[in-house]
């Protein structure tokens, strides 16, 4: 084997047994953050872009029972429960499970306001269906967390069978 390519397949090992160390705590900081982000912007009125059709999802999921104003509060509380439950790696299954009953109430405005989440249904999306579409990307960032809880964990190489 020539030293260049001895080389090369060093460097890759150690940059890929990073990756597997740290993928998966990388992904739940990251998803961890913008949860508390998006959730802390909810807590003030006006300044999420996503308050008005979350505020109106949430209306029509609960029959109206909740006002703008509750409602808007509560998801904030919950998205913020949520990334703090992933920034700090407490309480992982029920931040998760959180996270998932969150992102049906996420996706539905593709379904109820279609008018609203596409210009061309169901292939064009609008900013605000682009934008819901996009949370596939963090339900399968919460699967991967999730996939970890009991201990498992990203390998670099593959398992040798005997």
């Amino acid at each position: 084997m020539k030293l260049r390519e001895k080389f090369y397949n060093k460097l890759d090992k150690t940059i890929t047994d990073w990756m597997a160390d740290n993928a998966i705590k990388i992904l739940r900081i990251s998803l961890g953050l913008i949860f508390l982000w998006f959730g802390v912007l909810k807590f003030f009125p006006g300044v999420s872009s996503a308050e008005g059709i979350a505020t109106k999802t949430i209306s029509v999921l609960t029959f109206g029972f909740f006002q703008p104003a509750v409602s808007i509060f509560i998801l904030a509380a919950w998205e913020t429960l949520i990334g703090l439950g992933l920034l700090f790696n407490k309480f992982l299954r029920e931040t998760l499970f959180l996270l998932f009953f969150q992102m049906i109430g996420t996706i539905t405005p593709l379904f109820f306001f279609p008018h609203e989440t596409f210009t061309h249904f169901p292939i064009v999306p609008t900013l605000e269906g682009q934008y819901i579409i996009k949370n596939l990307i963090l339900i399968s960032a919460g699967l991967a967390i999730g996939a970890t809880v009991r201990g498992g964990r990203i390998i670099s190489e593959p398992i040798k069978q005997k």
